[in-house]
């Protein structure tokens, strides 16, 4: 038996600010196609259960188109049943339907027999965040997959999870979300957790692969893969570029460093020590990118080289500074030009 674990779709979500009006709107159709394209998938490749552990819909109220796509989506996936448990996004009346294959979960803890393996979830509130761990009962000889949604922590509450109070649960999968990148580890001697992550990147903060976690169940045993499936990836990239002379050689060595696929998004952090005027490198080396990859961000880290001889002179502030340490006897060279470099930086206003 197959089981696809997925979390996270956030249908409807506003994304990215980052994202141009034209990008934001495209972004947002992707977000429902790739959860069309997972449900195609499942049916072409055996999957029996969809495991969605919560935020399908970014919203309480989701836009009536969402909600529409998603139920209708479901019911015409007869051959695929779907357990759907809301999280801290989509806690409202988001379950409108009553459709044969789509299973709900509430505030209780629920177990439900699927083909010989036991599904059990619950939706972690203020008022259960506490007692539904004690309501976990689960049967030693039983395929067990508990579903949940919240962050992992060492204290109680809503939106959050605390694995030792799930040991010697006889949980053998821990099918989570609310964490967008997938992860995952040993629940204790018998069971894993996992984290799926989201289908679809929304915005810069959410960057590497994107997916689902595919589970294949056989003789009680539970194999699990990530499966990677967005669309689209953020790539983020340091770049150096010491030595170049202005944006564009700024641009070509980004370029030569920058070699993922030109359908992705691309975040670019700047470093290192440049001679040039870099207040405007953020804007160019973002234009330049934007006509290579689907979209970009760029972020400023350099520091201005400083020529000490610009200032040994100079009847400022800046300039007393510089004579008053390479003056001072006590301090070796090495130490004289680390303490200009950083001073004149401060006074320029450079993070130092």
């Amino acid at each position: 038996m197959k089981l696809i674990h997925a979390a996270d779709i956030h249908l409807g979500s506003p994304l990215s600010a980052a994202l141009f009006l034209e990008k934001r709107t495209e972004r947002q159709n992707e977000l429902i196609f790739t959860f069309n394209r997972m449900i195609e998938y499942a049916k072409q490749n055996g999957v029996d259960a969809v495991l969605l552990s919560g935020d399908v819909f970014d919203s309480n109220t989701p836009f009536k188109k969402h909600k529409e796509f998603f139920y209708s989506a479901i019911k015409n996936s007869p051959e695929i049943t779907f357990f759907y448990l809301r999280g801290n996004h989509d806690t409202g009346a988001c379950y409108t339907e009553d459709i044969e294959n789509l299973i709900t979960f509430d505030e209780s803890f629920k177990s439900f027999d699927f083909k010989g393996v036991t599904i059990s979830g619950c939706e972690i509130t203020d008022a259960n965040a506490l007692s539904f761990y004690s309501s976990i009962d689960l049967k030693k000889e039983d395929t067990n997959i508990v579903m949940l949604h919240g962050a992992l922590s060492s204290s109680v509450g809503k939106d959050k999870i605390v694995l030792s109070k799930l040991y010697d649960r006889n949980i053998d999968y821990l099918a989570l979300g609310h964490i967008h990148s997938f992860e995952t580890g040993s629940l204790d001697l018998r069971g894993v957790y996992a984290y799926s992550g989201c289908l679809e990147p929304r915005g810069f903060d959410e960057c590497g692969s994107k997916g689902f976690v595919l589970l294949d169940i056989q003789n009680g045993k539970i194999q699990s893969e990530f499966v990677p499936f967005s669309k689209r990836t953020i790539h983020e990239i340091t770049v150096d570029i010491s030595g170049t002379s202005d944006s564009y050689s700024a641009f070509k060595r980004v370029r030569e460093s920058v070699l993922c696929p030109v359908k992705d998004l691309v975040r670019v952090i700047l470093e290192g020590e440049v001679s040039f005027d870099a207040s405007f490198l953020e804007r160019d080396l973002k234009d330049f990118l934007n006509m290579d990859f689907y979209l970009s961000s760029v972020k400023n880290k350099t520091t201005t080289k400083i020529n000490l001889d610009d200032f040994k002179d100079s009847l400022s502030l800046k300039g007393e500074f510089v004579r008053s340490v390479s003056e001072n006897n006590a301090l070796s060279e090495n130490e004289k030009n680390k303490i200009i470099s950083l001073g004149l930086k401060a006074l320029m206003g450079e993070e130092v």
